[in-house]
């Protein structure tokens, strides 16, 4: 069970980064850093749109917006770390 639990506390950290690439990708692409006419560039905004938006989508209907800051990847990395710590200081422990 213990491993179980490991895995899940790498899928979370692994998707704490894959929200903080693509904040990164689209602020690259909103002041003209990257070019979304390359390929590479293109498919990996996809992958990152795909991955991260569902997951986004619930949280910005409920934020109201603040003046064109997205903070909803912010709010979910917040609450990846509150169930990580939930994990490792309450469940984790109480695993045989």
């Amino acid at each position: 069970m213990k491993s179980i639990l490991d895995v899940i506390l790498l899928i979370l950290q692994i998707y704490v980064w894959l929200l903080i690439a693509s904040a990164i990708l689209s602020w690259l692409v909103a002041f003209n850093v990257v070019n979304t006419r390359n390929q590479v560039v293109a498919t990996i905004g996809e992958f990152l749109f795909r991955i991260t938006e569902p997951v986004l989508r619930p949280i910005r209907s409920v934020i109201p917006t603040l003046g064109g800051i997205d903070v909803s990847p912010v709010i979910l990395i917040l609450i990846i770390f509150f169930l990580q710590n939930v994990i490792v200081r309450y469940i984790y422990p109480n695993v045989f």
